[in-house]
């Protein structure tokens, strides 16, 4: 038989779930899971006039896809980095996208770009200005270079690379950006 949850253990379990709404569909994210990688998307601040948003994702803090649970973490830190990714932007918004000091083996894999990307509400993908690749791989490279096919054009004309982080602070306000220490 199933042992009886106590009146505080269920409202302890409760406290690790988040509820969002994302694509007019309720979700549950399991935030006990994902606390470790939380880091992965952060505010940067603004640039230009207005509430224009620098979002920064850094791969280096996403789980290492040799986990056991690897897919479930990964499904729930994707509901967590769009809903986040909606309570930050207010109008335009750019992502920094830093993949300095991300081994192969954390680097998310292209269905999970690609299902980030479609999941991401029409204002959301209309407002984003900018995707910068900061310490672009050869593999990032290579993959947008294969799929930029099957990319809007829209989207493949907001892809930016940057070899350096000098590079980064001459196009956009560093302030407020978070580059971690391995990078």
């Amino acid at each position: 038989s199933i042992p009886e949850y106590t009146a505080e253990e269920e409202r302890e379990d409760n406290r690790l779930w988040r509820t969002v709404v994302i694509g007019e569909q309720e979700q549950r994210i399991d935030m006990k899971v994902i606390e470790p990688y939380r880091k992965v998307i952060s505010h940067g601040g603004y640039y230009g006039d207005g509430l224009n948003a620098i979002i920064v994702f850094a791969a280096c803090f996403l789980p290492d896809s040799s986990r056991t649970d690897y897919k479930y973490v990964m499904e729930n830190l994707f509901l967590y980095v769009i809903s986040t990714l909606e309570l930050m932007v207010a109008e335009d918004y750019m992502i920094v996208y830093l993949n300095g000091a991300t081994p192969r083996r954390r680097m998310p894999g292209l269905g999970w770009m690609k299902k980030c990307y479609q999941m991401i509400d029409r204002r959301l993908r209309k407002n984003l200005k900018s995707f910068i690749i900061v310490h672009p791989s050869w593999f990032i490279r290579t993959i947008l270079a294969v799929t930029r096919p099957f990319i809007s054009s829209k989207f493949s004309s907001k892809i930016q690379y940057v070899s350096t982080l000098a590079e980064l602070r001459e196009m956009i306000p560093m302030e407020y950006v978070h580059i971690p220490e391995s990078i």
